[in-house]
């Protein structure tokens, strides 16, 4: 009995503090059901990385009666936290891995989907999904347990649909059958001539939202002709241009030159803060790795030098922290070690003053001066890393917005299981561009890029067949990369600049891209002009006939030789013309330049 009434206590009251009753306002956990007041939420969800989790839960999936409650804040929360960091959160719960959908349980017209088939449709389907998608089974008459006789694309609707579609003007008596587009015309089954447009009367949109019935962002008319005076030819247009290339080939970078919306900016300042800790904990763990060794060499030298000493070893080095960095050191890994997200956003606030003390001590200024020893730490940690006295603290702040360079030199921006993809447009102003632009500008053409990890392309070519429907093949090759090798999967070294000529050609001759425009991006121009001077182009083997000639520089000349080995292998596979841009990814006018030129190119040769 004094159980039981310890568990019906729970039930009502916080699961941490045990307070509380059923009026008092709680979070629940969207796995395990557990309810925190306001005092106990924090302690039990931490930072909250997956959403509303017990810090226990974090990793597990998510209940599936609670899907529906995803991304929508609770009024407790509102009220604790700021409006950027319920943002966050609620981001975060709706988009992280663990609270995605298997594929295995998502089926579409009673036909299971598979994991290419997801992202045809995207990660996160609600009630409206893109037209014409080759996913799923036919549409069933009882798809939607409809009971009106009123069949619209085969699916019999129900009552509340009816409700709305007799608003809309759309005569419905009898048993009729309707087929229904994407833009909202409908017309009879058979019939050629459109009866109107559902979307017409601005009252529908609001009696959808009363219905609880989906309504599009806008409309398009994917048919012909005109529709209640709407011109067909004024829809959207949209380029597709797929991003391909080796690894460090730079389509990363590239990818970043475009531009992004504000609430993606708003994620990669998080992803630039995880970094920085990242960062910071790599050169703490060779802190550590480096003290070792000289105390270790020091013990070694007291036993041979003085053999009746006391044993006892100095432990101090220059690489010693002091007790109260030490500390700071030792909780930082753990807490990094066992889950980094753990300590954002609220923990950044907590340790950024230990950080900038960290950054001024002698002892991670000297781990720093051999960051080239620790492997694991990436060159572009220096950009973020040489700020760091005040970069913490002011990523820390609630208002800070990347820089574009910021932007560029952050890690893991274009890592999404293999597949990055954005929408953008070129601006109005293009006075200074060499390239005509007249199309470029036009308000109804919007650019798709799509970028493919380069292992995905090792691993498995059938990502491939996705990318049907691009305009363009956008391929990136590294011009420093001709003396470069690495271990392939066989175990084999490899030069870097003939793997790319062998992707190049995998992808050109490959079924998904016969008779496809394809533009090559020769990146890393400046780092040419150095390494050429003191590297010769014919450590490739490919490029053994270098001849460069005396009233042209050597880089300005090597970069016009590689262009036309990849313009005269492209021709022998496919009999058709390659375009070529020249490019420093570092550089935006130039990535600016090349994307520009993408689609004057596909216009050129069609």
């Amino acid at each position: 009995m004094e159980r039981e009434a310890v568990m019906q206590r729970k039930k009502s009251s916080c699961y941490l503090c045990l307070k509380g009753n059923w009026f008092t306002e709680k979070e629940v956990c969207i796995v395990c059901d557990a309810k925190y007041c306001s005092n106990c939420v924090l302690r039990a969800m931490g930072s909250m990385p997956e959403g509303r989790k017990c810090i226990t839960c974090t990793g597990f999936r998510v209940d599936d009666s609670k899907r529906g409650t995803l991304g929508k804040c609770s009024r407790m929360l509102k009220r604790m936290l700021t409006e950027m960091e319920v943002k966050q959160i609620m981001r975060s719960e709706l988009s992280c891995n663990a609270n995605q959908l298997m594929p295995e349980r998502v089926f579409v017209n009673g036909e299971l989907l598979s994991q290419e088939q997801l992202l045809i449709i995207g990660r996160r389907p609600c009630q409206i999904i893109t037209p014409h998608l080759r996913v799923g089974g036919q549409l069933m008459r009882n798809a939607s347990n409809g009971n009106t006789s009123v069949l619209i694309n085969n699916r019999e609707i129900t009552k509340r649909e009816l409700c709305m579609f007799q608003l809309s003007g759309m005569q419905c008596e009898g048993q009729p059958h309707f087929w229904l587009s994407a833009d909202g015309s409908y017309q009879e089954e058979g019939m050629k001539c459109i009866k109107g447009c559902i979307w017409d009367k601005s009252r529908i949109k609001l009696f959808c939202s009363l219905l609880s019935l989906p309504t599009p962002p806008d409309s398009v008319n994917p048919c012909g002709g005109e529709v209640n005076g709407v011109n067909c030819c004024e829809k959207k247009i949209l380029c597709k241009l797929l991003l391909l290339g080796e690894q460090n080939s730079g389509t990363s970078t590239i990818y970043k030159q475009v531009p992004f919306s504000e609430d993606e900016r708003r994620n990669i300042k998080f992803t630039i803060l995880r970094n920085l800790y990242r960062y910071i904990g790599i050169l703490l763990e060779g802190r550590e790795r480096f003290e070792e060794e000289i105390l270790s060499g020091k013990g070694k030298r007291q036993v041979i030098d003085e053999p009746g000493s006391s044993g006892q070893i100095d432990d101090k080095t220059m690489y010693t922290l002091s007790p109260r960095l030490k500390a700071f050191s030792d909780r930082l890994l753990k807490v990094m070690a066992s889950n980094l997200e753990a300590i954002f956003p609220y923990g950044t606030s907590e340790y950024a003053p230990f950080i900038e003390e960290l950054w001024r001590d002698p002892s991670f200024q000297s781990t720093y001066n051999r960051r080239n020893e620790l492997d694991s730490l990436p060159r572009v940690a220096s950009y973020f890393l040489e700020r760091l006295p005040s970069q913490v603290v002011v990523i820390s702040q609630p208002d800070y917005e990347p820089s574009d360079m910021d932007i560029l030199y952050a890690e893991g921006i274009t890592s999404t299981n293999g597949l990055s993809c954005m929408e953008y447009s070129f601006p109005e102003s293009t006075q200074n561009s060499s390239i005509d632009s007249s199309n470029q500008n036009d308000p109804l053409v919007r650019y798709q890029l799509i970028r493919v990890d380069p292992k995905c392309l090792v691993e498995n070519y059938e990502w491939l067949e996705m990318f049907e429907d691009v305009d363009l093949v956008l391929f990136c090759v590294s011009l420093t990369c001709y003396d470069e090798f690495f271990e392939d999967s066989r175990g084999f070294l490899t030069n870097k600049m003939l793997a790319s000529k062998q992707l190049f050609e995998n992808i050109v001759i490959h079924p998904t891209f016969d008779l496809k425009n394809f533009l090559l991006i020769l990146n890393k121009y400046n780092m040419l002009e150095e390494k050429i001077e003191q590297v010769p182009l014919t450590e490739c083997d490919w490029f053994c006939d270098f001849n460069p000639v005396i009233n042209m520089s050597l880089a300005q000349y090597a970069s016009h030789y590689v262009a036309l080995k990849f313009k005269t292998l492209f021709n022998s596979l496919t009999g058709c013309e390659l375009f070529v841009s020249i490019v420093n990814a570092l550089e935006p006018e130039t990535v600016d330049e090349a994307l520009r030129y993408a689609p004057v190119a596909c216009a050129l040769i069609n």
